[in-house]
């Protein structure tokens, strides 16, 4: 598929991620996060590092990425030589897609209070940015905390891959600008009607530029 997607002149080719679905109370259907039937693909997805992987491996100008990684599931350190270890293997062809979720049992079962996830997400792309920008790193937040490390490789794009924060709602922007290079909209009328103008919303603020 990435080579018919490199063939047809696309740039870039994201995979979604769910460790899991939960199975729902008997005699129940599992609900996506409007209320509509969740489709199976959602339990039957590969995981989205293995694929851009795969999908680097089989191109050459293909961009592959996450879209989106839920953030708030994985540990920060190894996360981010993950990340690293793609980008370098692709020849910094990675997008790094992030979210934090909509599922509440799946992120409860990774040991995340869904009410935090979006201050988790947060804290876990800057811990990972401080990671691919210094040779010797330390992070101390409310939820991740570390002392000095080495972790190698670091991304072949630099600073770091495009961290493009995905979302809706009326504080998708502040993320966006707090921590990411872009934004990945959720694709459909529900999400673009609550989210906020694109003419309207916050500015990138001086010196958040990645240039």
């Amino acid at each position: 598929m990435a080579r018919l997607v490199e063939r047809r002149g696309h740039t870039a080719l994201l995979f979604t991620e769910h460790t899991h679905i939960p199975v729902p109370p008997a005699g129940q259907t599992p609900k996506d996060e409007w209320g509509g039937e969740l489709p199976r693909r959602y339990w039957h997805s590969y995981d989205p590092f293995v694929a851009s992987m795969a999908a680097g491996a089989a191109t050459t100008r293909l961009r592959v990425g996450t879209g989106i990684c839920l953030v708030p599931e994985h540990e920060p350190l190894g996360l981010a030589k993950t990340v690293a270890s793609v980008d370098n293997l692709t020849g910094g062809r990675f997008e790094f897609g992030v979210g934090a979720g909509w599922n509440r049992e799946e992120l409860r079962h990774h040991g995340v209070d869904p009410a935090r996830r979006f201050a988790v997400m947060r804290e876990h792309v800057r811990a990972m940015q401080e990671i691919w920008t210094h040779d010797e790193a330390e992070f101390h937040g409310d939820f991740v905390s570390f002392g000095p490390v080495w972790s190698w490789p670091k991304p072949a794009q630099k600073p770091y891959p495009p961290v493009l924060v995905g979302g809706a709602g009326p504080r998708v922007f502040d993320r966006v600008l707090s921590y990411g290079d872009g934004w990945l909209p959720n694709y459909g009328p529900e999400s673009w009607s609550a989210s906020p103008s694109c003419s309207g919303g916050p500015r990138r603020r001086a010196g958040t530029s990645r240039s």
